[in-house]
């Protein structure tokens, strides 16, 4: 997982974008357990992303914040901290949105 960083900053910030991103973390939560959880929190916040904007009209400048605002969380994440340091990281997926 720690190259999903290096791969999400080199794309665009268009839906395709997160819709790629939901089937490379479908991969890795079954490819690392360990990271399960993970997965499936980030799967669910680029989800609630795409679903309240899907065939809306996006502000470039909302797209780009809502994209800066993933790179950071991402950029964010210590794959191989202490379980301490990892529950906070999950916390603090959990409780990130993209678009406020």
């Amino acid at each position: 997982m720690s190259d999903l960083h290096a791969w999400l900053s080199r794309q665009h910030h268009g839906l395709r974008t997160y819709q790629i991103l939901q089937q490379k973390l479908a991969t890795l939560s079954g490819d690392e357990p360990e990271q399960r959880a993970l997965c499936r929190l980030l799967t669910y916040l680029v989800g609630s992303y795409i679903e309240a904007f899907d065939e809306e009209p996006l502000p470039v400048a909302v797209a780009d914040r809502a994209f800066q605002r993933l790179l950071d969380l991402v950029a964010s994440l210590d794959f191989r901290a202490s379980p301490q340091h990892r529950l906070a990281d999950l916390n603090r997926v959990a409780a990130s949105d993209l678009w406020h």
